[in-house]
């Protein structure tokens, strides 16, 4: 949790500061977030305590000069890299994704379900629904759940729907056992 909130300070002043800039700094990080996670080896390097601060800054920086990324996340990657910080750098990736985001004014959520794929009619009425609910555009992705019986949930951010018969049972037995 503690980690979660200090992301998500880490994000915000990172954003604010590349939009003072003019500089993507999501756009920068999904590319570096995409390197990394494509190169074992690096990611390796990079969040394991097996190498020296140096060395870690040395194959970073080799990184980020191949990378053409601005000299503001170059400092700011260097920064958690000596603050022994760099292992939250997916949470801060997370949370400047967020931030962007909302500031393209939609917020992405998740359609989970037992079946392969959602219906299209009933992911255009959630869509609807949530538009008008949130007031922005939601961006959904459907997700296969083997773990729900029937129905669907949709998270997104912190609304959740559940319509799942998992949940209808649950309150069903907690209807029942307070009764």
């Amino acid at each position: 949790m503690k980690e979660a909130i200090v992301a998500r300070a880490y994000a915000q002043s990172i954003y604010t500061l590349g939009e003072e800039q003019k500089i993507d700094v999501t756009e920068e990080m999904t590319n570096l977030t995409m390197v990394i996670n494509e190169n074992n080896n690096l990611e390796t390097v990079l969040f394991l305590d097996v190498f020296t601060i140096e060395e870690k800054q040395a194959v970073l920086n080799d990184v980020l000069v191949k990378l053409g990324l601005s000299g503001l996340v170059k400092n700011v990657l260097n920064f958690l890299m000596e603050e022994k910080r760099i292992n939250i750098l997916p949470l801060i990736f997370k949370e400047l994704v967020v931030l962007d985001d909302h500031k393209k004014g939609f917020m992405r959520g998740i359609i989970e379900g037992r079946e392969g794929s959602v219906d299209k009619e009933f992911e255009t009425k959630i869509h609807a629904f949530l538009k008008e609910k949130l007031g922005t555009d939601p961006i959904l992705t459907y997700k296969q759940n083997e773990k729900l019986t029937a129905g669907f949930r949709v998270t997104v951010e912190d609304l959740q729907l559940d319509a799942t018969l998992d949940n209808q049972l649950n309150k069903l037995k907690s209807e029942i056992l307070n009764s």
